[in-house]
């Protein structure tokens, strides 16, 4: 199942409030319910905790998830990734294209990017290309941005991930990718340096030690290799929906409960039981070697040993989880019901 669509039915089964509005021009409704509303990302902003989620929702916790206060948001498209790569600094991305920034621990964010920006620079960046001469390759790749401008801002980012304020990656659907090296007021499409002549989703992306990876749809493994994404063998057929780096090494996992870890940057992997059967929506890691992953059932499993083994937690969550964070004592959870901190002391 393709992630993105747990995000598209979320949205359908809240409801219409924002029917017949511009969730690109309208700003997130504040909420005294906004905690309890779906997550589908958590991320660390220093001490703090920053969970984001549908129709713009963004919330902050200075308390390991105990209490939440909702940030102000410019658009209300549903998020799908956060991160801060400093205290302050922090990047969200989502549907319709959308990317936001926080200068202030996620209390208030602006919007740098939308759908509509994301469609004419592929498209003008491809047309370039092919302009000056560019490949078959290239004018297959300028096909596919037209289609997708033609369809409209639609288009969901579905990850990102930022080495430092400045330069970061935000990827999504059919292939879509792009990088910025000044913190996000300029951004260059990578549509064309990538190993993916599927045009498979890109799900996850993430840095492990000196290396970048990205775990995607149908099995999809890339590796940075200069200025170019290239495909890995990949262990397993099935989609990918989180990447991590753990004290071990490099850990994907995704579908039915399967999970892959490599000590040798993607050369080679190895299967590790989890004891989860659903789908593996999210995970975190600390460079200590802890490790925690959640599915779509609700059930958490967590490793001290970088994911080599895990020893599943407690019982369910009272709902399907998309994901998970250490916070000091605290283990942050998400999921269609909001958020929860779970005591890291009273676990295994």
């Amino acid at each position: 199942m393709k992630k993105f669509a747990l995000f598209v039915a979320a949205a359908l089964i809240a409801g219409g409030a924002l029917a017949g509005s511009d969730p690109l021009e309208t700003p997130a409704r504040l909420s005294e319910l906004a905690s309890a509303r779906p997550i589908t990302a958590l991320a660390r902003a220093g001490s703090g905790v920053v969970a984001v989620g549908q129709r713009g929702h963004i919330l902050r916790s200075v308390d390991g998830g105990r209490r939440w206060t909702q940030s102000k948001v410019p658009t209300s498209s549903d998020l799908t990734a956060v991160q801060f790569p400093d205290a302050r600094t922090g990047f969200a991305t989502g549907h319709d294209g959308v990317v936001l920034k926080s200068e202030d621990g996620g209390a208030t964010w602006i919007k740098l990017l939308d759908g509509r920006a994301v469609n004419r620079l592929v498209l003008e960046q491809m047309q370039a290309r092919v302009d000056a001469g560019g490949t078959e390759h290239d004018k297959r790749l300028l096909d596919e941005a037209k289609r997708n401008a033609e369809m409209g801002p639609d288009k969901p980012f579905l990850d990102l991930w930022f080495t430092n304020d400045r330069e970061g990656f935000v990827i999504g659907a059919y292939n879509l990718i792009l990088h910025t090296a000044d913190g996000g007021r300029s951004w260059q499409s990578w549509f064309d340096r990538t190993d993916n002549p599927r045009f498979l989703n890109f799900y996850a992306i993430r840095s492990v030690g000196r290396s970048l990876y990205i775990a995607g749809e149908a099995g999809l493994l890339l590796k940075l290799d200069g200025e170019h994404f290239k495909a890995l063998a990949s262990p397993y057929n099935g989609s990918f929906f989180g990447l991590a780096g753990t004290s071990a090494g490099v850990l994907v996992f995704g579908m039915r409960g399967n999970a892959y870890l490599s000590r040798d940057e993607g050369g080679t992997w190895r299967a590790v039981p989890t004891g989860l059967m659903a789908s593996i929506t999210a995970g975190d890691a600390l460079p200590d070697g802890r490790v925690a992953l959640v599915d779509q059932a609700g059930l958490l499993t967590v490793s001290k040993d970088g994911g080599e083994r895990f020893l599943r937690s407690g019982p369910p969550a009272p709902m399907s989880l998309s994901a998970v964070v250490f916070a000091g004592d605290a283990l942050v959870i998400g999921g269609v019901r909001g958020a929860r901190a779970l005591d890291l002391k009273k676990e295994p």
